[in-house]
């Protein structure tokens, strides 16, 4: 005798829709926009220019390299996204200088 498992699709009831809640994300990060300056000098604090999670770890005399794991993130390029559209909108609308929120 064979026992089948139902796949996951198979055990959301028909006529119910599924959300795809990271769709629902992209769409809203990526609605942003700037209106005021301190909005945007707040988002390009809190986002970092480069992945804080690369690292290179020394044990015992032999280097080991952690690779960058921010782009196994779903939403990596939409936060890339609104920080390069926040850094955009100081320098062109604002006219500010942004070489101190560029690595």
């Amino acid at each position: 005798m064979s026992s089948s498992i139902p796949s996951a699709s198979s055990l959301i009831p028909r006529g119910h829709p599924r959300w795809d809640w990271f769709a629902l994300l992209r769409q809203w990060l990526n609605g942003i926009e700037f209106h005021r300056p301190w909005v945007a000098r707040l988002i390009c604090r809190l986002i970092p220019c480069k992945c804080p999670f690369e690292r290179d770890v020394t044990i015992l005399n032999r280097t080991y390299h952690i690779p960058a794991l921010c782009q196994i993130n779903p939403l990596y390029n939409e936060v890339v996204s609104l920080r390069f559209r926040a850094l955009t909108y100081l320098a062109d609308c604002c006219g500010e200088d942004v070489t101190s929120f560029v690595c």
